[in-house]
């Protein structure tokens, strides 16, 4: 057993996390799907599922976006809104929220959706999908932008909830690691 890497089941494959120290003094295993196309297929598949019913998905970038792609591709939707966390030029007539601090930045972070996006939420039931749920400060910003956007938060689905986030009724997930 390698006491720098921690092996987890999610839904049926396995995956090696690398134990990492955050500023904080804590450490995580860090969960990250960029460049792994097999597991983002099999863990996006596994969301479509827990995301029945969701008129629409929304993610905040970056590690949601290839998931979040894969989930709204199985449930049959051609859109899903992406929250920006910088505001782009495009999205000068968009909406915009300030939320606190994650547990991987450490500080105050900002959303934001271009009007295309807020159009796509508005009156629909929205899914909000995303890599992990720890603190769920993220989540609570994406939340904000859903409802300012005029959509209804339906489901909350992640691949893994971190430490007491797996203790939550409000939201779904495939598997949960600890902080360690």
């Amino acid at each position: 057993m390698n006491e720098n890497v921690l092996t987890i089941d999610i839904a049926g494959v396995k995956a090696d996390l690398p134990i990492l120290p955050l500023p904080s003094g804590v450490k995580i295993a860090f969960f990250n799907l960029h460049g792994n196309v097999e597991l983002t297929e099999h863990c996006g598949k596994q969301l479509a599922k827990l995301a029945q019913g969701c008129e629409v998905l929304v993610t905040a970038e970056s590690k949601g976006l290839q998931l979040t792609h894969v989930t709204a591709r199985e449930l049959g939707q051609p859109y899903y809104a992406v929250a920006r966390k910088s505001k782009k030029l495009y999205m000068q007539d968009g909406i915009g929220i300030s939320y606190g601090s994650s547990i991987t930045t450490g500080k105050p972070q900002e959303l934001f959706l271009s009007l295309h996006d807020v159009n796509l939420l508005k009156g629909k039931k929205v899914g909000i999908v995303d890599d992990v749920i720890s603190t769920g400060a993220s989540l609570l910003g994406l939340e904000a932008l859903v409802e300012k956007a005029g959509g209804t938060v339906y489901k909350k689905i992640f691949v893994l909830a971190e430490g007491d986030a797996a203790k939550r009724e409000d939201v779904s997930y495939l598997a949960s690691i600890p902080l360690l």
